[in-house]
């Protein structure tokens, strides 16, 4: 009964409304203004997609091209930076640790300062720039990231770094030989973790990417959405093409990223 109500409760709140999306992404602008659960009386889904991909000279294409740039390559330097720092934290012990070890709580406690961020990236000349999206993500997600890594190395034996050392190894190859191979399910959860929320952020982008060149996905919805015009059926089918992705990413990893999560506390 017990698991029959969990799936019950998940079904309502995370199946409902992509079906509610679904249906008015395939109904007529009148249609879809009603905003119900109804099937659509006329089937419009390809002509919506058509025009949804259209819009704005394929501002939509240009937006996935920027938001995949962006998340590759932000997930690209997260894993090596947060593998270098979180295997530094745990095999290295120095009186540095607890303060650096600081420095990474207080970047997942302390909320973003929007304003002051958006000067030093004016004065870096990062801003309103792809690689300046970049580093703002690295930044915001490496906290996180630091963590999750530094758990998981401590459950891997110390053991194969003195062999290794003994071997002849130096500490950069013992990391790189050793340690990171060790880190695939790890590095696998975090890769999926991070994409999704990288790939579907909103306000960051907003604040630090101004610009039609710098488009988003996610801004891309304000292209059906305005004070004067509302376009609730390309609205919808927007919100569907930019959710099936990280959705399809999910389903297909979602064992990874579970196992990835709890393999620190299993190995503990």
């Amino acid at each position: 009964m017990v698991g029959l109500a969990s799936f019950a409760v998940a079904f309502v709140v995370f199946v409902t409304p992509f079906i509610f999306v679904a249906l008015n992404a395939a109904k007529t602008a009148a249609g879809a203004a009603t905003l119900d659960f109804s099937l659509p009386k006329e089937w419009q889904l390809w002509t919506n997609l058509v025009e949804v991909v259209q819009a704005r000279d394929y501002m939509l294409l240009l937006a996935y091209f920027n938001s995949i740039v962006i998340t590759v390559a932000a997930i690209t330097l997260l894993v090596i930076f947060g593998a270098m720092v979180g295997y530094v934290l745990q095999r290295r012990r120095s009186r540095w640790n607890s303060v650096i070890y600081g420095f990474v709580l207080a970047g997942l406690m302390i909320p973003p300062a929007v304003v002051p961020t958006i000067w030093v990236l004016q004065e870096l000349g990062l801003f309103k720039t792809l690689h300046g999206m970049v580093l703002i993500q690295v930044a915001y997600g490496l906290g996180f990231t630091v963590l999750l890594y530094r758990a998981f190395i401590s459950t891997i034996p110390r053991d194969l770094d003195e062999a290794a050392i003994i071997d002849g190894a130096k500490p950069f190859q013992v990391f790189i030989r050793i340690i990171l191979p060790l880190l695939k399910p790890v590095t696998v959860t975090l890769i999926v973790v991070q994409s999704i929320t990288i790939f579907n952020d909103f306000t960051h982008p907003l604040y630090y990417l101004p610009g039609r060149a710098n488009v988003t996905v996610q801004l891309t919805l304000y292209n059906f959405q305005s004070q004067f015009v509302s376009q609730i059926n390309l609205l919808f089918m927007n919100i569907l093409l930019v959710t099936i992705p990280p959705l399809l990413v999910f389903i297909f990893f979602n064992r990874q990223i579970v196992a990835g999560m709890t393999s620190g506390a299993i190995k503990g």
